[in-house]
């Protein structure tokens, strides 16, 4: 009996110390995957960070890419409990970006990029297997000291835990380290990873030359100068589309002298008026993009995309008729929206640095039209939480749009509005009765018209009649 009791403890001595082992093991595993740096791959000079997810529970799944501050699903899945995460974190403008980003045609990056990636995912897990160690050795090194166990046993021990710690390790993500590879092999482009939620087209420019145009507006109703005086002479599609006589783009074409060709539409998105045709007003309109290109000599072109995207009418209406309007639902439709705006942010900004005559980009952010408090608004609905629902969505979008201007080397202008919102005494926005509620005034086009003037004025930035070729 005295012998059975001593195997007894023996046995919970080692099962408690083996308990400990694997408890040290799990957490320099999580460690691991802290701070193992990603691994940087060059394809096309475009540099990618390679690294690994956080563990999950399931036994399969996305990995993430990151694009713009934002964290995606890729569209490929993976086995295992860790799989690749990914960052575009370097951007060279050549000719190889577009190709590298939507894969069409057959230049040589569609064939280096998936294997590129996975030699960075195995050197990331062979770093990670290292870091695994040492921090097991610290983990168990410090609980030996803290014992006071003799030398001979902590080395027994120090052994027992990296074993343990690498067993679980490599056995946790073995059938990752085995399968990602392969998978990240298929992979052509940037959008076989994140997918798209349409099939964007080549745009081919039809028509004569547009030799005279000095800049392009392209972009939503905000360009387009809704709900103001319409443009003279305006035609069928200038009537359609809300282009007045007082946007910004008028003020910049009248301030120095220029030839501003606006192209901007009502309701316009990246894949439904920039990139793709435009259904609106009973015709069909072809990208703005496309027209874009046949103004050959242009040196600069600016952008206002993003709001109808993320269907932004539609929230302002929904945040009006609920007092909190932050609920799970409707952020994760924000997000949803967010992520498929992404995606095709990037093939605008592929598009516009693959422009021939190389003009000046400049991506305007949106001015914020509500203020702090209710005041007016709260007729329409809008109470205070609705309003910091909606302010911090707009800072969301904003903070993507300057993300990808600045990884595209492209002037990100935010226009002020501060003391001249909805509810103040002069405002710069639509009211709630207008033709164009929340849309810039006149005086709210020549302060987008000044933020860019300034953006122009930037050491460095082309002035019309320049050519960056």
């Amino acid at each position: 009996m005295q012998w059975a009791r001593r195997w007894s403890r023996r046995a919970l001595r080692w099962v408690a110390a083996l308990l400990m082992l694997v408890v040290l093991a799990g957490a320099a595993i999580a460690a691991a995957l802290l701070v193992t740096p990603m691994q940087t791959v060059t394809v096309a000079g475009q540099v990618i960070q390679v690294g690994a997810t956080a563990p999950s529970l399931s036994w399969s799944g996305p990995g993430e890419i990151d694009l713009f501050g934002q964290s995606l699903p890729t569209d490929l899945r993976f086995t295992g409990p860790v799989r690749p995460r990914l960052q575009l974190s370097q951007i060279t403008i050549n000719s190889e970006l577009t190709t590298l980003i939507e894969g069409h045609g057959h230049a040589s990056p569609q064939t280096v990029l998936g294997a590129r990636l996975a030699d960075g995912w195995k050197h990331y897990f062979a770093w990670e297997t290292a870091v695994v160690g040492a921090g097991t050795v610290l983990l168990v090194g410090a609980v030996a000291g803290w014992r006071r166990l003799p030398l001979k046993s902590t080395l027994k021990l120090l052994a027992a835990g990296l074993v343990v710690a690498e067993a679980i390790n490599v056995g946790a993500i073995m059938a990752t380290t085995y399968t990602a590879p392969s998978l990240l092999r298929q992979v052509h482009s940037l959008n076989d990873l994140v997918g798209s939620e349409t099939q964007l087209p080549h745009i081919h420019p039809t028509g004569k030359p547009l030799r005279r145009i000095q800049a392009v507006v392209i972009g939503d109703s905000t360009a387009a100068g809704a709900g103001l005086a319409p443009v003279t002479g305006a035609s069928n599609t200038d009537r359609a589309c809300g282009r007045s006589a007082d946007s910004y783009a008028a003020d910049l074409s009248a301030t120095n002298g220029w030839r501003v060709l606006n192209l901007a539409c009502d309701g316009a998105t990246i894949s439904n008026g920039l990139l793709g045709p435009q259904q609106h007003g009973g015709r069909l309109l072809p990208p703005q993009l496309a027209v874009a290109e046949r103004a050959k000599n242009a040196s600069v072109v600016i952008v206002s995309v993003g709001a109808d995207d993320l269907n932004w009418a539609a929230m302002v209406r929904y945040c009006a008729i609920t007092p909190h309007c932050n609920d799970r639902a409707t952020a994760a439709y924000f997000q949803q929206q967010l992520a498929s705006f992404s995606k095709n942010y990037l093939d605008l900004l592929s598009r516009l640095a693959a422009l021939p005559s190389h003009p000046q980009v400049i991506i305007n952010r949106y001015y914020d039209p509500f203020g702090t408090e209710p005041g007016c608004l709260s007729q329409a609905g809008l109470t205070t939480p609705s309003l910091q629902t909606l302010t911090s969505r707009l800072q969301t979008l904003n903070a993507v749009l300057a993300k990808g201007a600045v990884q595209f080397r492209f002037s990100s202008p935010q226009p002020d509005f501060t003391g001249h919102q909805l509810c103040t005494s002069q405002p710069y926005v639509q009211g709630l009765s207008a033709a164009a509620p929340f849309h810039p005034t006149v005086l709210g086009q020549l302060a987008i018209a000044l933020a860019d003037q300034a953006a122009l004025n930037q050491p460095g930035a082309l002035r019309p009649g320049q050519t960056g070729a």
